[in-house]
C-alpha cells in the first residue's frame, strides 16, 4: 500500500523538468519571433508578423508548458 507521503513526492518536478519547461517557454516566443521576422522581410510588411509571432509563441509556450505539468503531475 502506498502511503501519502510517497504519493506526494511522485507528483512533483525536478530541477530539469522545470528547467525543460522553461526552454519549451523560451524556444516557442523565440520561434515565434524569427519566423515573423522572416515573414515581414519576405512581405515588407516591418513590425506585423513579429509581433503576431511573439504572441502566438507566448500562446503556444503557455499551452505546451500546461500540457507538460498537467502530465507530469498525474
Amino acid at each position: 500500500m502506498v502511503d501519502e507521503k510517497d504519493r506526494a513526492s511522485d507528483a512533483s518536478l525536478s530541477g530539469r523538468d522545470l528547467a525543460g519547461l522553461g526552454g519549451v517557454l523560451v524556444a516557442a516566443v523565440v520561434g515565434g519571433l524569427v519566423l515573423g521576422l522572416l515573414l515581414d522581410a519576405w512581405w515588407g510588411t516591418d513590425p506585423v508578423f513579429a509581433l503576431v509571432g511573439v504572441f502566438v509563441g507566448i500562446v503556444v509556450g503557455c499551452l505546451a508548458f500546461f500540457l507538460r505539468v498537467r502530465s507530469a503531475l498525474r
